[in-house]
């Protein structure tokens, strides 16, 4: 095979074989295939598309073009779970202790986060001395002894994602179903799951901006989960306004912790009610998703879910007292952003309140960025709620007065204020299983 007559071929829309496929990934992870024939080959996906064996085919050698994890040795079933991301979506930190209260195990791999805010792990970083690294063998004693275990990705799993995925934020081809599904799928597969359930944000803080896009990719990825053997539920969540009311490491931290112990916001509480649930059910541990739902409401209120995170800190080397306390790392400078009027709060677009947090610093502009885990936003109202002119509508975390300043002219007039009271977009639009 040559590299230059498969680039013509997925130009001309023809289909790929599963060993045309392998020679490209297998070439391209040896450094067999220079950069400039991936792009272009990258470029004719972008066009053409793929087909979804083509697409599963991609994602299978992806996975296993590196370490891949073998959860058996465990035992039980184990389900993992992926959001495509947004502004204060916390999910995994509220859904793990949750899912484990109620006996499906948690053995979780995440990443860091590139834009408005840090990704999960940045987020358990702003605990002090918790460990986001584990050799795969305390990784697996982890899950073992306390149901649930989150780590950073290692180095070692699915390279050719990673290779990939740098040159297709370079080269203008990020935005590519195919591309994204088998990105996503690849390290859910590699990672061991049995089972996966999906997070697909949609709206102005989401990667996929319309429903009709988020859509596609769910369905692809669906597709691909069943191709490969691998239960694989999709949820179509909102992400018009931030979920929850903190966006920013710690801040958030802080939120799941209210949220354990019964004080959390409704709309995140929600989202994590409906993502667990299918999430149980994934792994054979309730009938169905209105059983999982009690059974997750329950372990907020009997406890579980809080003892359950504060072990999972404690086993990680993080100082679960800390939390306890809310003694975590809060930036030193704080603005609130008053109300110019009285009314109802019309609506909060998770974009500018992302770009805002970064602002702050609170998210990276490259994957090299510094990140100031105490800095963020926190929305005082959300939409819907009444607010009296001259009470806070925000209040803003900064690292030092000059980012603070910067804040607070991307603040003013950030959030529209009413006399009616605005109608109310659904928060889950609908499940693709």
């Amino acid at each position: 095979m040559r590299m230059v007559d498969l680039i013509e071929k997925k130009r001309d829309g023809e289909p790929l074989s599963k060993q045309e496929i392998h020679f490209i990934i297998e070439g391209y992870v040896q450094g067999d295939i220079p950069d400039y024939q991936m792009s272009s080959w990258a470029m004719a996906v972008y066009f053409q598309g793929m087909s979804i064996e083509e697409t599963a085919e991609l994602t299978s050698t992806m996975a296993k073009s590196g370490e891949q994890l073998d959860l058996s040795t465990l035992g039980g079933r184990f389900v993992d779970k992926h959001s495509t991301g947004g502004v204060g979506d916390k999910t995994t930190l509220l859904l793990g202790p949750m899912v484990a209260a109620c006996g499906v195990p948690v053995a979780k791999m995440s990443g860091r986060g590139l834009g408005h805010t840090g990704g999960t792990i940045d987020k358990l970083s702003s605990i002090p001395g918790f460990r986001v690294e584990l050799s795969q063998e305390e990784f697996l004693e982890q899950v073992k002894k306390i149901g649930i275990a989150v780590i950073a990705q290692t180095g070692n799993l699915v390279p050719a994602d990673k290779k990939l995925y740098a040159l297709r934020d370079v080269t203008g081809t990020v935005s590519s179903i195919p591309l994204i599904a088998s990105s996503v799928m690849s390290k859910k597969i590699a990672a061991g799951a049995q089972g996966i359930v999906l997070d697909v944000k949609y709206g102005s803080g989401a990667f996929m901006k319309t429903i009709e896009d988020a859509r596609r990719l769910a369905t692809t990825m669906v597709d691909i989960g069943k191709a490969l053997g691998r239960q694989t539920i999709a949820v179509l969540s909102n992400m018009n306004e931030p979920l929850g009311r903190a966006v920013g490491n710690s801040l958030e931290i802080l939120e799941v912790a209210d949220a354990l112990q019964g004080k959390g916001p409704d709309d995140l509480i929600k989202v994590c009610l409906e993502l667990g649930a299918w999430m149980l059910v994934a792994g054979d541990s309730v009938p169905d998703v209105d059983t999982g739902k009690k059974c997750l409401l329950q372990s907020l209120e009997s406890g579980a879910a809080w003892d359950k995170f504060l072990n999972f800190i404690a086993a990680q080397g993080g100082d679960d007292q800390a939390v306890v306390d809310r003694r975590l790392q809060v930036a030193p400078w704080s603005l609130p952003i008053l109300a110019a009027d009285s009314g109802y709060v019309q609506s909060i677009d998770a974009h500018k309140i992302g770009i805002l947090a970064m602002t702050l610093g609170a998210g990276r502009v490259t994957k090299d960025s510094p990140i100031d885990l105490g800095t963020g936003v926190l929305l005082v109202k959300k939409t819907g709620e009444w607010i009296e002119a001259g009470e806070p509508l925000l209040q803003l975390y900064g690292r030092d007065k000059e980012s603070l300043a910067e804040g607070l002219l991307l603040a003013q007039d950030l959030i529209p204020i009413g006399s009616e009271t605005p109608e109310q977009l659904p928060l889950i639009e609908e499940v693709i299983q």
